[in-house]
């Protein structure tokens, strides 16, 4: 049997992305096959997409991709199950994090759990890898406890928006730094102070953070360092993004290495896919204490389209795909 995937055999831009008709996969053992229903676009399918950074090339393909199937986030119903997958069942609602999600079935393994059931499947499918990416950077490596003050450079993205709303179900004070036009976003999602960065520089005010969640990666360590209480935790997550070779890497090192001598901790991290926090991320959900926020809607023959809109890199929430 086929399915229609979106493919692209080299790098490029979105205009290197086609739409083809491929073998269904077959799912092994511990594996489900799952028939997606949406998928959502993340800054990750934008670096698998174009090369960059270049640095990272050995584990993606040197001189072009390793794998023409791209993607990562789903939504979908579970089409069959390995032999050796009991949890799990054909007709159950999932969601999760898989190689190859720009398509219209997936094989997936420890990266899938049910869905929350008060979402729809385009709304489940904006919340794996965002919403793992800020509830690890927080909870993990921010070591959040409540009644600290967080505060999230960059609240109106896909992580963002996730972070916001984590940092005050774990009972945080929650500071957002986003754009004048996201002010009310932000308000929105339970942020207790909202900084408009066009307005005013958050390094400059009176307030003292526990916990800085850096996504927008606007400001350097001297800057940052101003606001920080002596044992606080900073926790990068990307920065200027013009460097082909080294992407935000050089940023966030440096951020690092200029803290080794202080009190406070730096800590950069990749997002690991699991069911156990993707069921906590579902609790949260199906709790009322976090929602997904999604900017606009598009066909899976729109791929290219939402991944020009990723690029640009002013992105509010989250990109769909409905499959």
């Amino acid at each position: 049997m086929t399915m229609k995937a979106m493919m692209r055999e080299r790098y490029g831009s979105p205009a290197v992305i086609e739409s083809r008709e491929v073998d269904m996969p077959k799912p092994e053992d511990e594996e489900v096959l799952v028939r997606v229903r949406a998928a959502s676009v993340n800054r990750f399918d934008w670096y698998s997409l174009t090369g960059t950074p270049w640095i990272a090339r050995p584990m993606t393909g040197l001189r072009g991709p390793k794998s023409s199937l791209f993607g990562a986030d789903f939504a979908g119903t579970i089409e069959s199950v390995g032999a050796a997958v009991t949890d799990l069942q054909a007709g159950d609602e999932v969601y999760g994090c898989r190689d190859g999600a720009y398509a219209e079935f997936v094989q997936a393994k420890a990266g899938v759990a049910l869905k929350p059931a008060n979402l729809t499947f385009e709304e489940a499918a904006c919340v794996p890898m965002a919403g793992l990416t800020a509830l690890q950077g927080l909870r993990d490596h921010g070591k959040l406890e409540t009644g600290q003050h967080v505060l999230v450079n960059g609240a109106s993205g896909g992580v963002g928006t996730f972070a916001v709303q984590i940092a005050k179900a774990l009972g945080a004070e929650v500071t957002a730094v986003c754009s004048t036009r996201n002010v009310e976003l932000a308000r929105s999602l339970g942020a207790d102070h909202v900084i408009d960065y066009t307005r005013e520089d958050f390094t400059r005010g009176e307030a003292r953070f526990d916990v800085v969640l850096d996504i927008a990666g606007s400001r350097s360590w001297r800057e940052l360092k101003r606001v920080l209480q002596p044992e606080a935790r900073v926790i990068p997550i990307g920065g200027p993004k013009k460097n082909r070779l080294l992407g935000p890497l050089p940023h966030m090192a440096g951020t690092r290495l200029k803290a080794i001598r202080s009190s406070r901790t730096v800590m950069f991290f990749v997002a690991k896919i699991t069911r156990e926090d993707l069921n906590a991320l579902r609790e949260l959900i199906e709790d009322g204490k976090v929602k997904p926020v999604v900017e606009k809607r598009f066909a899976l023959s729109e791929l290219p389209e939402a991944l020009r809109l990723m690029g640009e890199g002013h992105a509010r929430g989250k990109l769909v795909i409905s499959v």
